[in-house]
């Protein structure tokens, strides 16, 4: 298990709404971010399609995949690390064909069982699928999945013993992610004490909210985190990695 892993947030891509061209460099801004997280000790790194807000609550477009894809290959390049994929808002299929053409480790899946109310609407998790995909892919792509997602509303009733439980047993996650409310925001640690108890092994990962300050707090209760904000340049998540903010978060983590 990645204990911890950077997250590159990819700008507007081809096709999407705030995309105002200069690809090229967007890929070279991405290795650049890859590199900076290598270099401060991170074990992996994790690639989203960030910029492409309002996002499609499954299928994104062709050129989505096409371009997730080049960036993926471009940072796969560009370090030798573990390479994640999270296509948002939900897109596991294109996540998983995204890392069988580029060789990444593992993917990130907002909702693999059940069903979340989100700014996309209603999201339902379809590990049914996604499983059989990743089998018929022949690859050993690990499927890390998030519990009551961030920016999201679970029905009523549904607790985090339930979800967890759902998503190992009968999702078959090779992780679990536990998140706050909204990106940058830490989660309830007993709501991740509760899920590592739920997963029977499976390992938990912190999905937000992580700091400098926080970490050490937060690897005590979860095997690893996955930190965007608080590495980038005034902490801002579209910004670039920080390299002082990522070496000090490094240190703090042990």
């Amino acid at each position: 298990m990645n204990r911890l892993i950077g997250v590159v947030h990819l700008p507007a891509l081809p096709g999407a709404p705030a995309y105002a061209g200069g690809f090229e460099d967007s890929l070279r801004a991405a290795a650049e971010d890859a590199r900076r997280l290598r270099d401060s000790g991170f074990d992996a790194v994790i690639v989203e399609n960030f910029g492409d807000a309002p996002f499609f609550a499954d299928n994104v477009p062709a050129v989505t995949v096409a371009s997730m894809t080049r960036a993926v290959a471009t940072i796969r390049n560009a370090v030798d690390l573990p390479v994640g994929v999270n296509v948002l808002r939900n897109d596991a299929h294109s996540a998983l064909a995204v890392a069988a053409a580029t060789g990444a480790a593992f993917i990130r899946v907002n909702v693999l069982t059940g069903a979340m109310t989100t700014d996309q609407g209603v999201i339902t998790g379809r590990a049914a699928e996604v499983m059989r995909a990743r089998h018929a892919l022949g690859v050993e792509t690990e499927v890390y999945a998030d519990v009551l997602v961030k920016h999201a509303v679970p029905p009523p009733g549904l607790t985090i013993e339930s979800a967890t439980a759902d998503t190992v047993k009968r999702g078959m996650a090779d992780a679990v992610i536990v998140s706050g409310e909204a990106t940058g925001d830490r989660p309830d640690l007993d709501l991740v004490r509760r899920a590592a108890t739920a997963a029977g092994g499976v390992p938990v990962l912190i999905g937000s909210g992580a700091t400098e300050d926080n970490v050490a707090e937060l690897l005590e209760v979860a095997a690893g985190v996955i930190v965007g904000t608080s590495i980038k340049q005034d902490q801002v998540t579209t910004n670039p990695v920080d390299p002082a903010r990522a070496a000090a978060f490094v240190k703090a983590a042990g």
